[in-house]
């Protein structure tokens, strides 16, 4: 019986966390373009830095940070997309306080540098309807896009 109880009260802790962290994810989702670091989100959810960066992980598959530049990178293609605004304005407009940041993290995750990108998806998505622009788009981590190339037998 003093198992179960155990057991029940580690499953109990265990669901709280997880809605802990979709709360973590959901402010990313929302305030990608405020200032926000782990410490900052980790002390919205009552669990330390440490906590918060391991347990996302092991949800989620990534960092918070991670996840937050992933958001930024997102929304920064849209609006490279668009083409009004320069490189700089839209590093600024999605949250990142540096140009160089920005850009290193826009080329991991999309492959080519945002002026590149800004070309390019100008001339690769015109005419395509945004649901389709928004799922073809979509930045991969380069670890997830090197997947192996089929044999053909």
């Amino acid at each position: 019986m003093i198992v179960q109880v155990t057991s029940s009260s580690a499953t109990e802790q265990h669901l709280r966390d997880l809605a802990r962290l979709r709360r973590v994810r959901d402010r990313i989702d929302r305030e990608y373009a405020r200032p926000l670091d782990v410490e900052a989100l980790a002390r919205g959810v009552s669990m330390s830095a440490g906590h918060l960066s391991r347990q996302f992980r092991r949800a989620y598959g990534e960092s918070p940070y991670s996840y937050l530049m992933t958001r930024r990178i997102e929304r920064a293609m849209a609006l490279l997309r668009r083409g009004d605004l320069s490189v700089t304005e839209v590093c600024f407009e999605v949250g990142c306080s540096s140009l160089g940041t920005f850009s290193t993290r826009f080329t991991e995750l999309v492959g080519m540098p945002p002026s590149v990108y800004r070309r390019e998806a100008a001339r690769s998505t015109k005419g395509l309807p945004t649901c389709v622009v928004k799922q073809v788009t979509r930045p991969v981590r380069n670890r997830e896009a090197r997947a192996a190339e089929p044999q053909l037998a």
